[in-house]
């Protein structure tokens, strides 16, 4: 295992500016994975990181020594940070000291939706889109398609919030929602507080794409009128909608229980 102590050092370099760059990032076609849970289902696929990071003192940690020797006999290369290095290059406060850098996932997008999906149109918000990525994981859904302006679905802040979902889906970037849509071989629903026709009168015992859109705006009216349907979530109180992530969840886990009706 190599050591670095030098902020001089080239290597050391190349990992602070992966750690802070989202530009660098997308260059490089890298991701980094901070911290034992999101490292632990990485490694659980099969996955071998281009780099396992550990600070000096998680060097023996109950938890990131088996990690690290995982990461070892995988053939990774490993560096074993100085603490003061290892938190100028973290982004996560008061972590455990262990730090994945991997090839960002390119899944080939398939033409056509033959199998249970989520559309995301626009989405702005790392922590809705990493919610709404870990409750379509947890529901059974493996596909996610990410239009243009939706957030970098591999942004450390969206990796957190996923708590590992992102190594159980296929997700598409820059994905084209309207040929999608209008191409798809399933049901498209799009979510709007303006449907008349509610998520509980809906059949969701079969395959569905989801569609949800931007946090203020919803989905784009070119989207709206592609879909196969548009449906509510009912709801009482004041409030105008809910919160996308909330949603979304809401809507997965009604298939869920509409599948497992039907099976029953």
């Amino acid at each position: 295992m190599k050591t670095i102590s030098s902020r001089d050092n080239p290597l050391y370099k190349e990992l602070k500016q992966l750690a802070t760059s989202a530009q660098a990032r997308r260059k490089a076609g890298r991701s980094l994975l901070d911290g034992v849970h999101l490292a632990q289902a990485y490694l659980q696929g099969a996955g071998k990181p281009a780099f396992c990071i550990v600070a000096e003192s998680a060097l023996h940690h109950a938890e990131v020594a088996p990690l690290l020797a995982q990461c070892e006999a995988a053939g990774s290369q490993c560096i074993c940070l100085t603490d003061a290095l290892y938190q100028a290059a973290s982004q996560v406060e008061n972590g455990v000291g262990l730090l994945l850098v991997i090839a960002t996932p390119q899944p080939s997008a398939p033409t056509a939706l033959t199998t249970s999906a989520v559309l995301l149109d626009g989405l702005q918000d790392p922590g809705n889109l990493g919610s709404i990525l870990r409750s379509a994981a947890a529901a059974g859904i493996g596909q996610v398609f990410c239009s243009a302006g939706t957030a970098a679905a591999w942004s450390p802040k969206v990796l957190r919030a996923g708590m590992g979902a992102h190594f159980q889906l296929e997700i598409f970037e820059n994905a084209d929602l309207l040929s999608l849509c209008k191409g798809s071989a399933i049901p498209v629903l799009a979510t709007s507080s303006y449907a008349q026709k509610n998520i509980y009168q809906t059949d969701l015992t079969q395959a569905v794409a989801w569609l949800f859109g931007h946090e203020g705006q919803g989905v784009a009216d070119d989207l709206l009128d592609a879909a196969s349907d548009k449906v509510v979530i009912p709801h009482l109180g004041e409030m105008e909608s809910l919160n996308v992530a909330a949603a979304a969840a809401v809507c997965f886990f009604e298939q869920v229980r509409q599948k497992q009706g039907n099976a029953s």
